[in-house]
């Protein structure tokens, strides 16, 4: 295994998970602000799963995301 490039792979599939997720996170509360469905004031349960093909790795991320 080459540390260097396995560092650098975390760190790419990472930044893309942040990006994209943040985006998907935006579209779907305008959507539901749009909707009625939220009324822009509430704070929102947020859970992200982590798995790894080829190993036990199974955890998941809980928080909060405030809408105001």
């Amino acid at each position: 295994m080459n540390p260097d490039a396995f560092n650098m792979s975390i760190r790419k599939f990472l930044k893309m998970v942040g990006v994209h997720s943040q985006r998907e996170i935006e579209a779907a509360v305008e959507r539901a602000v749009a909707s009625g469905k939220l009324k822009g004031n509430e704070t929102l349960a947020a859970k992200v799963t982590l798995t790894l093909g080829g190993t036990d790795l199974d955890v998941s991320f809980d928080d909060k995301i405030t809408l105001e």
